[in-house]
């Protein structure tokens, strides 16, 4: 009964093998950045960049229609271009960098959905939006593979600087020129995950598998790397509910996905032992009298 209800979709069907695996690896590589960008306050600007890499994807298909490679492509140079431009404009501007990404980030949006819209069907439009975790190949399922790997090799190359930048940005700059290259370089793993991300779960739901689970770590862990390692645990879990769920109720496997993630966040706010709702209302008082 066990088995039927939990395993059996995933051994009969090789198609949800692969959507498995896609969303694994996206949980390893994402997770992780979510939890730096959470822990520097920028997790508003991973939603801005996620869909800043719209109308890149767009173009790609525009040239080569549902082409892994050129929509790839195409994300990768745009969500670079809108990181560095808000970036510019923040610097010779009197606007900050939030409002700076949050006006380039509507522009994108609306020029990529003008694009595919255009050029394509109602299915290529929803393709793009929500993904088609369900429709993963072997080569999407590479390309997720290979992002995590570089993304987990990057990180664990500059941990100490993301750490430093984390604590005190400040110090960092005064003691070493990594500062802007660590950024750059964060900037850059933030970009290559989000399109990953977009391959699996598209445009609008990418985000949320790398700062929710980042979000409801918060509640569990108060060491980083207690922190990575409870977001790729919820991650993966929300992963494999999520299928589940689509798969018995019919329902689409992107927003599942994030729900189950929501739900998990939601559980975390009201049971984390670190800082969790029942933590401040139970423990706490007991421990200071």
């Amino acid at each position: 009964m066990i088995w039927d209800i939990f395993f059996a979709p995933f051994a009969e069907f090789g198609f949800m093998r692969r959507a498995l695996l896609g969303c694994i690896a996206i949980s390893i590589g994402a997770t992780p950045v979510g939890v730096f960008l959470m822990l520097r306050r920028m997790s508003l600007t991973g939603d801005a960049m996620a869909h800043a890499i719209l109308p890149g994807a767009a173009i790609g298909y525009l040239i080569a229609g549902l082409s892994l490679g050129a929509m790839t492509i195409g994300g990768l140079i745009a969500g670079m271009a809108v990181a560095l431009l808000s970036g510019f404009v923040t610097r010779i501007t009197a606007l900050r960098e939030d409002a700076s990404l949050a006006a380039f980030y509507l522009i994108s949006l609306a020029l990529g959905v003008l694009i595919v819209s255009t050029r394509g069907s109602n299915v290529d439009l929803m393709h793009v939006l929500l993904g088609a975790v369900l429709a993963l190949d072997d080569a999407a399922l590479i390309l997720l593979c290979s992002i995590t790997s570089l993304s987990v090799l990057i990180l664990a190359a500059l941990f100490r600087p993301l750490v430093l930048e984390c604590a005190d940005p400040q110090f960092l700059r005064s003691v070493s020129g990594l500062s802007a290259m660590t950024h750059l370089t964060f900037l850059a793993l933030v970009v290559l995950n989000l399109v990953g991300g977009f391959h699996a779960l598209g445009t609008l739901m990418a985000v949320g598998i790398m700062i929710l689970p980042a979000a409801a770590a918060r509640f569990w862990s108060e060491s980083i790397g207690g922190m990575i390692a409870a977001a790729i645990i919820t991650a993966i879990l929300s992963s494999y509910s999520g299928f589940l769920l689509s798969y018995y109720f019919s329902l689409p496997s992107g927003p599942a996905i994030i729900l189950v993630t929501g739900v998990f966040y939601a559980l975390s706010i009201i049971i984390g032992p670190v800082g969790g709702l029942i933590a401040i209302t139970f423990i706490r008082p007991r421990i200071e009298t």
